[in-house]
């Protein structure tokens, strides 16, 4: 599986499109990124644009270009 490379520090407010979209949620911006004792990212918080419904997860699972594509496509 190829994955995206991504530097954690630089994701907040960056854009991304969903492959597998629920309830019309395609495009999210990351809002804010959630760090640990010792200021390492591990999760991201993704903002649908549609309805601004908000996700957490961790940074790593946008790496994955089956669920995602960085940009607005």
């Amino acid at each position: 599986m190829s994955k995206h490379q991504i530097n954690p520090n630089k994701l907040l407010l960056s854009k991304w499109t969903s492959h597998s979209p629920q309830q019309k949620e395609k495009h999210f911006i990351v809002t804010e990124l959630i760090r640990d004792e010792d200021d390492k990212v591990i999760e991201c918080v993704l903002e649908a644009v549609i309805n601004h419904q908000q996700y957490r997860l961790p940074w790593q699972s946008l790496s994955s270009k089956a669920l995602w594509q960085q940009g607005w496509k």
